[in-house]
């Protein structure tokens, strides 16, 4: 049961409507249920449901926690969707809500429309660690699911040889993403707009060349550290050299002209303490986290629909779950990066929701 809040503002009304996107028009989505959540420090989880009625319509009356962020959640056909955070100011209550639901569909069509590979020199064992940040993109209005249970709902070649795959900072949880032999496989729902990726992984030492599989169109950049190293293939270009971490990366970049995809030519060459690469490839995966967007963003805006937000209330509440009412049991540094964990999970799901709204 929530605690009740150390500061209430006087009743706030929050309503709208569900739609249902079918080909160019918006239909109404009656009998979809709406649940109304609240995320704060202390807990997260939802405080009050309805059915939206024949015109797809919701109201909710409620009392809001100045340090809660509240937003809405429609179920339809499986599959939750969020909407953007609602107004908590009672005397600017806002009734023009919409929250928008898909129809689904196993072959509803998705597409890489930006990946970008880092490769560190090698560790102490040989192998190299690979950084991969892509965009996944849903241009249609059907989201994407899984034909059966045995099924993934999108998957993709990794380089032969590639092993310890760990999922980074995502728009999917843990759980959503997992990998088979040569393969990651995306087991949750892919709604319309982008979709953000990010995985790291080894790849034996001994190979001198590695294959990344791509299709043509696909935006790519390619970050090697080795000078030595190049790539061939695809129409990439070598670009410049930046520095992250106070060490040198070549960039090759480009968008795909022709398929298999690209080469990595690689030396042999010295080892790095894979202590240090760890500290490394965090730092890379910040610095294409941040600018993956700008390089993958078609010329002309997109509608964008919110980035997995469910997943953010998730990593929020297991945040909390592993810290909050802890203080004085955490190490202050830890403490610390656990505020600024937290808010940054929060502003992230903000963020994500607010372009919902900008794109409406």
């Amino acid at each position: 049961m929530l605690g009740v809040p150390a500061t209430v503002r006087a009743q706030s009304v929050t309503a709208g409507s569900v739609g249902l996107p079918r080909g160019s028009d918006t239909v109404p989505a009656s009998g979809v249920p709406v649940v109304l959540h609240r995320v704060a420090r202390a807990s997260q989880g939802p405080i009050d449901s309805t059915i939206a009625d024949e015109r797809g319509r919701f109201r909710f009356r409620f009392r809001a926690d100045t340090g809660a962020l509240y937003l809405l959640s429609a179920r339809y056909g499986g599959v939750e969707y969020f909407s953007s955070p609602v107004p908590t100011d009672h005397a600017r209550s806002d009734t023009a809500i919409r929250v928008l639901v898909y129809d689904t569909s196993s072959t509803a069509p998705l597409r890489i429309a930006g990946r970008h590979i880092v490769v560190a020199r090698p560790g102490e064992d040989g192998s190299r660690s690979v950084l991969e940040v892509l965009v996944l993109r849903n241009d249609g209005v059907v989201t994407r699911v899984a034909g059966d249970s045995t099924q993934p709902t999108w998957r993709m070649a990794l380089p032969a040889g590639s092993s310890q795959v760990q999922l980074g900072e995502s728009d999917f949880s843990s759980d959503a993403v997992t990998s088979r032999a040569d393969s990651v496989l995306v087991l949750a729902p892919i709604g319309p707009g982008d979709k953000q990726l990010t995985l790291e992984y080894l790849i034996p030492g001994e190979l001198n060349t590695v294959d990344f599989p791509l299709d043509t169109g696909v935006i790519v950049n390619v970050l090697l550290e080795e000078g030595a190293a190049r790539v061939s293939g695809g129409g990439l270009a070598l670009a410049d050299s930046q520095s992250v971490g106070g060490r040198w990366f070549h960039r090759w970049s480009g968008r795909i002209e022709q398929s298999p995809g690209i080469r990595l030519t690689l030396p042999r060459a010295g080892r790095t303490p894979r202590l240090f690469l760890a500290l490394l490839v965090a730092g890379v995966a910040v610095l294409l986290g941040l600018a993956a967007w700008r390089v993958a963003a078609p010329k002309q805006a997109t509608r964008v629909e919110p980035v997995a937000p469910s997943q953010l209330i998730d990593a929020l509440a297991e945040l909390d779950a592993r810290y909050a009412g802890r203080e004085s049991e955490v190490p202050i540094d830890e403490w610390k990066r656990y505020q600024e964990e937290r808010a940054r999970l929060k502003a992230a799901l903000e963020a994500a929701l607010a372009m919902v709204s900008a794109s409406r």
